[in-house]
């Protein structure tokens, strides 16, 4: 196996950690994602710089080791794609985490980059910020579900109809939980 076939798993928890390069990384792959048609924050395409660069700053501006983490995920130097992990600070919430933005690059898919985030992003939430739960939502109608229900998630509700991507395309939003980290 060579080095380029090595995908390596990363965390960020301040924005100082993130250099130009790997910025305009998180930006490009944000955008590539969403023009792709993926449910990453987007819902309508196509985006470009000037669009997406403001977003992704602000969810680097909150990185913080206690509440927001990035986890990124790449081969040999190259980020193939990311998710955000957030906690509430009150104590009535702060023993969950949810889940923001898991996406994967199209050059990308296919090879293992989104389970080996959702992984490492489990491990950190039970082991490093001790959390209990993880919840997040994602859009009806992708196959999504399917994904997650793979790495132990489950359903545990639905928004009927929340999503009007067009007027003949509404979704539901899907909730779901992994609640045994």
């Amino acid at each position: 196996m060579t080095d380029e076939s090595v995908l390596r798993v990363a965390q960020i928890t301040d924005v100082q950690e993130v250099d130009p390069a790997l910025r305009q990384q998180l930006i490009d792959c944000w955008i590539e994602v969403t023009n792709s048609g993926g449910a990453a924050g987007f819902p309508f395409p196509p985006v470009g710089r000037g669009q997406v660069a403001p977003v992704a700053d602000e969810v680097l501006r909150r990185l913080h080791p206690r509440r927001s983490r990035l986890v990124t995920a790449g081969f040999h130097g190259e980020l193939a794609g990311w998710v955000l992990l957030r906690r509430d600070p009150d104590r009535l919430v702060g023993h969950w985490g949810s889940v923001h933005h898991l996406q994967t690059r199209p050059g990308f898919r296919r090879r293992g980059v989104a389970s080996a985030l959702m992984r490492e992003l489990r491990r950190i939430a039970r082991d490093e910020l001790g959390l209990e739960q993880l919840h997040l939502a994602a859009r009806g109608g992708e196959g999504l579900e399917d994904f997650y229900c793979g790495l132990g998630w489950r359903e545990v509700g639905r928004w009927p109809g929340s999503l009007r991507l067009a007027a003949d395309d509404t979704r539901d939003e899907v909730l779901m939980l992994l609640d045994a980290l």
